[in-house]
């Protein structure tokens, strides 16, 4: 490069790191470091995201300096929330420039931020075709920082918090609905209702919330467990109908062409990506190993490699157990649903072998949290 190329070229891209593939956590770091060169007040950058479905807030990613977390593993339903209420309603930020307004709530959210010394805040409803997808949250442990002249700039880097994150979820329901395209083409139809696909993954979201601290899970790791976990069973749609849905037990060879599932599910989700240009997208590795892993056993007379323990990796321990448990739990054509004592003590028994033990405890020890879902997302009877 010549001296005059270097001179055109000098200027350093500080937010160069968001065209490349690194997580989006990691990307929200990279803006956090950008904004404090011209705010250094700004001691917290947070995501948290909605589900419509059950009204309840998650926190999702975020930059709090030192790598501190008030809020981890939180959630609420955005319905208690008068204040986040009015911000959406306003579809615009809301600016407090001194948090002590919210000294009185009863919230575990408001007293946990007080509690770190944060004083001011700006939130910014993320939004998507007027459909609320979360919100952002930038807070320093200042008191009247966020001042009206310098606004305009935390509506940029805000927006493009909320892009960021838009980008990312969508690209997740393109991958989604490729999957649910790749059904309908082969003619695909599982026993398995919408309805069991709500609950499972909300069962393996509980399951690895319970288990965070031990294994140092994030909130994003969590989240995309959830995300990915009704996609496990995705190979299905290379089975032969005359297997998958053979009315009697399979022979030997049927039940060899059925193992193959997990194989083709991964080689199925490898060519989804590739072909809808989601190769970058965030932890798709957790898919992958969810789709490819979730029948093997920690005893390793699972398939497709027989893997033991620790082999396994987590997430798909977390969906075996999440899946197994709603099939127990739920009516099928062939079965009726089982009480959860029926099937709680039957997950006991399995795992002394095949599931994972400490998977097993926590989705049983989030018991009241199990029946509220179910509550949620009953079958209807026909």
């Amino acid at each position: 490069m010549n001296a005059r190329a270097d001179e055109i070229f000098s200027h350093l891209d500080i937010l160069e790191e968001l065209n490349t593939s690194i997580p989006l956590n990691h990307k929200l770091h990279v803006i956090h470091r950008a904004l404090n060169m011209q705010f250094d007040f700004v001691d917290r950058i947070a995501v948290a995201l909605y589900d419509a479905q059950t009204d309840v807030l998650k926190t999702f990613v975020h930059s709090t300096a030192g790598g501190e977390q008030p809020l981890s593993h939180y959630e609420s339903k955005l319905s208690d929330s008068r204040s986040l209420l009015d911000v959406v309603q306003q579809k615009k930020p809301r600016i407090v420039n001194d948090l002590a307004l919210f000294a009185n709530s009863p919230h575990t959210h408001a007293k946990k931020i007080a509690a770190y010394g944060f004083a001011s805040s700006y939130t910014l409803p993320i939004l998507q075709n007027d459909s609320l997808l979360g919100f952002v949250f930038i807070n320093s442990k200042q008191k009247d920082v966020f001042k009206s002249s310098e606004l305009y700039f935390f509506d940029i880097y805000a927006h493009l918090i909320s892009l960021v994150v838009i980008n990312e979820q969508s690209s997740i329901q393109t991958l989604q609905a490729t999957v649910k395209m790749a059904y309908d083409m082969t003619h695909y139809r599982d026993i398995e209702t919408g309805n069991h696909v709500n609950r499972m993954s909300r069962f393996s979201r509980l399951i690895a919330k319970k288990l965070s601290d031990k294994y140092n899970l994030d909130d994003e790791f969590i989240e995309h467990v959830y995300i990915f976990s009704p996609l496990h069973d995705i190979g299905k749609i290379a089975i032969p109908d005359r297997i998958l849905h053979k009315p009697g037990s399979l022979d030997d060879k049927e039940r060899d062409i059925m193992k193959t599932h997990v194989i083709k599910g991964r080689e199925i989700i490898d060519r989804i990506l590739e072909d809808a240009g989601l190769h970058t997208l965030d932890n798709t590795e957790i898919l992958r190993n969810i789709a490819q892993y979730h029948h093997e056993a920690v005893n390793g007379s699972g398939y497709p490699h027989g893997l033991t323990g620790e082999e396994i990796p987590l997430e798909a321990r977390i969906v075996a157990v999440a899946d197994v448990f709603d099939a127990l739990a739920s009516k099928r054509p062939y079965k009726e649903a089982w009480p959860n004592d029926k099937a709680f003590a039957t997950l006991r028994q399995l795992a002394a072998n095949t599931l994972d033990a400490e998977c097993v405890d926590a989705l049983i020890d989030s018991r009241q949290e199990v029946e509220e879902i179910q509550r949620q997302f009953a079958e209807e009877e026909s």
